[in-house]
């Protein structure tokens, strides 16, 4: 034990090292202090991970709720709702909110370095080039010389005004006003594809873990081989050749029918289908040789009670520990897909800003899908106690 932790030791020093002499010390300290913290919140005593997680989620509800409801209600709003949480919540909810907040903090810390370190500057194709003109236009928009200044005023403004600021390259719009109609157009998308990937993949493992080594098994799992192999754009190309040149049945690309989110959808699900088809393969391989459905057969119960009323269930734990990562391999990886089918999502924004050095429009996305990707792993952990009663206890 003695001689991981001085490995663990000297690989953190060395890359605290690396790390300071490529991006400058003072940052390096504020990595390892962040680093620090969220690391402590596995040895926080229950009463301690509760209050610290509390005050975390109030912070964090304020920041949001005060450009909804203004400063007062929020602050009301935000206490009241992280009261209740501290009064109701389960431990292994606090441990994940306590994680969550310093965690995106983190994620802007470290976001702001990387575009402050890549080439170029948020200025360099304005037609203005004296360096009085580009002091001015890096004051209006709070573009700071060092990328802890930027930090700082973009977390006051975040925390203290609730606005994730001026976009550079779209000129007299917020950060809000380009994200926010976008947002709805990546979820319904992503959503939509989590649950096709769900169904299908559920519906080729079980098919496949019920008869092992037949027919069935073998091309069920011949179709994830395909899906697992293929990326998006590639899966993408092939169903715009057939379903919307060869067949014309779908549109090719755009937005604003039923029928534009079928391809994007099923393109963004294939990969995923393709792995919850071998979990829940091997999960109802498992679950068919246990005893309790050994006993469910001897009662006289039909091949088809067996699996929906007791194997099912069972089966799909593995899919649903597998539900966190997939939602968040579908929403971050979306931006390909709605580049592809030409999809007005957050994808846009996310690709437009980066090769912009847009810097405020790529921490509203980089913070936008880091909250939706959290919230689903905490979706995940609330199924997972409701499917499985031991981890329910744990909570």
């Amino acid at each position: 034990m003695r001689g991981a932790l001085v490995i663990v030791g000297a690989l953190a020093a060395l890359l605290l090292i690396g790390i300071g002499s490529w991006a400058g010390w003072a940052e390096a300290g504020v990595l390892l202090v962040g680093g620090i913290f969220v690391a402590s919140m596995l040895w926080y005593p229950p009463p301690l991970l509760r209050a610290v997680s509390s005050v975390l989620l109030a912070v964090f509800l304020f920041a949001f709720l005060q450009t909804v409801a203004g400063p007062l209600v929020g602050v009301v709003l935000a206490v009241g709702i992280a009261g209740l949480a501290w009064r109701f919540l389960p431990l292994r909810v606090h441990r994940r909110i306590g994680f969550m907040v310093p965690s995106m903090v983190m994620l802007v810390f470290v976001t702001t370095i990387l575009m402050y370190k890549a080439p170029g500057s948020p200025f360099a194709a304005e037609k203005q080039t004296t360096q009085q003109a580009l002091e001015a236009q890096a004051k209006k928009f709070k573009v700071e010389k060092t990328p802890l200044a930027f930090f700082n005023t973009y977390m006051k403004g975040l925390l203290l005004e609730g606005t994730m600021g001026l976009s550079v390259k779209v000129q007299g719009r917020t950060v809000e006003q380009l994200l926010l109609p976008a947002l709805p157009v990546s979820m319904s998308l992503g959503l939509l594809a989590l649950v096709f990937a769900t169904f299908l993949g559920l519906l080729l493992g079980v098919r496949a873990g019920l008869k092992p080594n037949s027919a069935a098994d073998y091309s069920s799992m011949g179709l994830a081989m395909i899906g697992i192999s293929l990326p998006n754009f590639v899966i993408g190309a092939i169903l715009l050749i057939i379903f919307s040149y060869w067949l014309k049945w779908l549109p090719v690309a755009g937005w604003g029918s039923y029928g534009h989110l079928i391809l994007p959808s099923i393109t963004l699900a294939l990969p995923y289908a393709a792995y919850i088809a071998r979990l829940s393969r091997n999960g109802t391989i498992e679950v068919m040789q246990q005893d309790y459905i050994r006993t469910a057969r001897a009662k006289g119960l039909s091949e088809p009670a067996v699996v929906l009323k007791h194997a099912l269930k069972g089966a799909v734990l593995p899919v649903v520990s597998f539900l966190g990562p997939a939602a968040a391999g579908i929403f971050t990886g979306s931006f390909v897909v709605e580049t592809l089918f030409a999809v007005p999502g957050m994808g846009q924004w996310f690709v437009k800003s980066a090769l912009a050095r847009d810097y405020s429009v790529v921490l509203g996305t980089a913070i936008i899908y880091f909250t939706i990707i959290t919230l689903f792993n905490l979706a995940v952990d609330f199924a997972y106690a409701w499917i499985d009663p031991r981890v329910r206890e744990e909570m």
